[in-house]
């Protein structure tokens, strides 16, 4: 099965909707199947006293600053969704909270994403649960418990959910990936199960991810990892896009299925030097 394809945008666009307008164009031009955002009520999301810390940035002297900055509204998402409609591809985005979700609405979205620092929120899970809709579920930093509870919430709503396997770290070292949890996922909850990338490296662990039958691979882009920005070191240069998608095909490609048959292109060598003999009876 070939993965189904996420650019995770989230705030790498800085604010700017031409530097959106290029990500996503690259992101569609490489093949990836969607585009993701994230929507955030600042005040419902951050305590006050976090907002109020000094922090330079582009945009001002303070935390608030800062993430008003990285925050599109609707003038700017309905332009992301008339330019993801023109391209023909799918787009999203993670809300963080109730308000973000009503705000979602106004747009007719294929699927919801929940970052993993939301599973403990269940108004704003139930609710998305509710609504029926296809949900990639994030499960960075959580316990197996934690999962077990998300997974029976979604499961009597009657909502078809994907977990993602995450490490919440950016980024993250390789050696972090632990992507057997991957297959442990598979087999605890009997659902597909993708992952959900952080890690500098360009394709390495997406590839093992795929090789144990990730069902989706969720990666952040960028147009260069030197930007201003928390996540853009551990996201896909543009550059990069159409190798990372052809390498993940071309892993889902050869690893084939489980069933052990003659291969087409194995008969004319058989055929050539198959030969069967008996052995003696004792």
């Amino acid at each position: 099965m070939v993965p189904y394809l996420i650019a995770e945008v989230g705030i790498n666009h800085n604010g700017d909707l031409d530097i959106t307008k290029q990500l996503i164009s690259a992101a569609h031009g490489a093949g990836f199947d969607a585009v993701k955002f994230q929507k955030r009520t600042l005040d419902l999301v951050y305590p006050q006293d976090e907002l109020n810390k000094p922090r330079e940035s582009p945009w001002g002297t303070t935390t608030r600053d800062q993430k008003q900055g990285l925050e599109f509204g609707l003038v700017e998402y309905r332009e992301i969704d008339n330019f993801c409609r023109d391209l023909g591809i799918a787009w999203s985005a993670s809300a963080w909270d109730l308000e973000a979700l009503a705000f979602l609405k106004n747009f007719e979205l294929p699927f919801h994403k929940i970052a993993s620092a939301r599973l403990g929120h269940f108004p704003l899970l139930a609710a998305i649960a509710s609504e029926g809709k296809k949900t990639f579920i994030s499960t960075g930093m959580t316990s197996v418990e934690e999962i077990d509870a998300v997974v029976l919430l979604f499961q009597k709503a009657n909502c078809p959910f994907e977990l993602m396997h995450c490490n919440s770290t950016y980024p993250m070292k390789d050696h972090d990936a632990n992507l057997s949890r991957i297959t442990m996922l598979q087999e605890r909850y009997q659902c597909d199960v993708g992952y959900s990338g952080h890690e500098v490296s360009l394709i390495k662990v997406c590839v093992a991810a795929t090789a144990l039958g990730a069902t989706s691979i969720e990666r952040h882009i960028t147009l260069d990892r030197t930007m201003y920005g928390s996540d853009q070191a551990a996201s896909v240069e543009v550059s990069a896009l159409p190798n990372f998608v052809q390498v993940v095909h071309a892993t889902s490609e050869m690893m084939g299925t489980r069933e052990k048959s003659i291969e087409a292109s194995e008969r004319p060598i058989r055929d050539k030097l198959w030969r069967t003999e008996d052995l003696d009876a004792p």
